[in-house]
């Protein structure tokens, strides 16, 4: 496993140009934007000046904020949850508690996927989410492997196995890892300038609980036993005091890094990174919509989470690889991009968040372009449900891309072609409330 999700806060300053400040990374002025290497829409004519109503714009945004607090809160709760599921499970490891873990696992992945498409307008996000969802991962560097397991080429801690050592070598250089901790796992991402070492996340713990998946293509996710979390009799994997501080500490920092979130997004505090969106140009806030909507939709769902791994027929490139929970991922992902126009989110409590939306700037604008993007948005939701529903009968994502299976193949291909196509009307959408330079990310992806 060799990427990471695309995370390009430079290619964010590049995409966007600003009007007002923001936090951090946010705060230098961003260039003018490149003429794109190629649009996935016609070409936009600029909107009349003021074709937004500031007022209106503004309160669009506002609710943006409020979603995307709801969606955090939500992340962190979950991650919560998964928390005191590990720590009963670590208890009494045994299948019944291991499986519990698992649906937390499961569970916690929903509100967090639901946040992916802020990521891309907004780099305090972008310059922070790697430490949660970084993936693919060298699995080699966290615990014990297959000896058929296939490194990332060039890795100097592709097998360093932290589980097993207090001391790893990683080219000329020892680093003592002694003591397991949430400081010290997050020290360890990138180690030796690789991509491919991450130590933490949602996808270290999803390793942790479910183990290699050897299965390639066929059926079958990670069979990890819960034994390897025993201590004395039964025990099996080695190193159990080590793989159990390891799994407790990496969650702990995925809960600790999500409250850290909340506090940005957290509404009536002076000086955090939503006073600041909130008191930018509704334009500013609008485009950071906007672009997180037809970046996650092009360059990274349609380009790095499908195609990159229906092209190699790689279940070593899917998001959710231990588990065989991609057809969720994938599912999710594409609910935060239709969130976001639609100005919605329901809760995990059930409870539905609405208010003023893109849709409605859009639909004032030009009701064509409106109906157009819905429409679309709806469409590529449909798609991807085919993948849900295979998976629910038996037949996951790492199957569909299988060589030779015609049929699953083109099932990722529809939802390709439906996330492309809505990212079009996304960069439509766009240019009816004048922002008709948005170049969505691509990640150098053709289609």
């Amino acid at each position: 496993m060799i990427r990471m999700p695309l995370a390009t806060a430079s290619l964010l300053a590049i995409a966007i140009s600003l009007a007002g400040c923001g936090e951090g990374k946010d705060k230098a002025a961003a260039p003018q934007a490149p003429t794109p290497a190629a649009s996935t829409a016609a070409p936009v004519a600029p909107a009349a000046a003021g074709k937004i109503d500031e007022a209106a714009g503004k309160a669009v945004v506002a609710h943006y904020a409020d979603i995307v607090y709801a969606v955090y809160s939500d992340a962190e709760s979950t991650a919560k949850t998964l928390q005191t599921a590990v720590d009963a499970f670590l208890a009494k490891p045994n299948a019944e508690t291991l499986k519990a873990t698992k649906a937390a696992w499961v569970a916690a992945r929903v509100p967090y996927l639901q946040s992916e498409v802020f990521r891309f307008g907004n780099t305090i996000i972008d310059d922070w989410e790697g430490q949660l969802n970084a993936w693919p991962l060298d699995e080699g560097l966290i615990d014990y492997v297959d000896k058929s397991y296939e490194h990332a080429l060039g890795n100097p801690g592709a097998t360093a196995n932290i589980i097993a050592n207090t001391e790893v070598q990683v080219g000329e250089d020892k680093v003592d890892v002694k003591d397991i901790t949430p400081e010290k796992l997050a020290s360890l991402n990138e180690l030796g300038g690789s991509e491919a070492n991450v130590a933490t996340g949602y996808h270290a713990i999803e390793f942790l609980l479910w183990g290699q998946d050897l299965n390639g293509t066929g059926p079958g996710a990670g069979n990890r036993p819960a034994s390897d979390y025993l201590e004395g009799a039964g025990a099996t994997g080695g190193h159990n005091d080590r793989r159990r501080a390891y799994l407790k500490s990496v969650t702990q920092l995925l809960v600790n890094d999500l409250q850290e979130m909340v506090g940005n997004w957290k509404p009536n505090v002076a000086d955090n990174y939503r006073a600041t969106l909130e008191a930018e140009p509704a334009e500013s806030g609008l485009r950071k919509m906007l672009f997180g909507m037809g970046s996650l939709s092009l360059g990274e769902l349609a380009g790095e989470r499908m195609k990159v791994s229906l092209e190699a027929n790689s279940p070593e490139d899917e998001q959710d690889c231990f588990s065989d929970n991609t057809h969720n991922s994938h599912f999710y992902d594409a609910k935060g991009v239709r969130n976001v126009y639609l100005g919605e989110y329901t809760r995990v409590d059930g409870s539905k968040l609405t208010g003023a939306s893109l849709s409605s700037l859009v639909a004032k604008a030009d009701p064509a372009a409106d109906t157009a993007l819905k429409a679309e948005l709806a469409d590529t939701e449909a798609k991807i449900q085919v993948m849900v529903d295979h998976a629910n009968k038996g037949e996951h994502y790492d199957q569909l891309i299988a060589a030779g299976n015609t049929a699953g193949n083109q099932i990722v291909r529809d939802a390709i072609a439906a996330l492309v196509k809505q990212t079009g009307s996304i960069e439509q959408a766009a240019g009816k409330l004048g922002i008709s330079d948005l170049n969505p990310d691509s990640a150098d992806h053709e289609f």
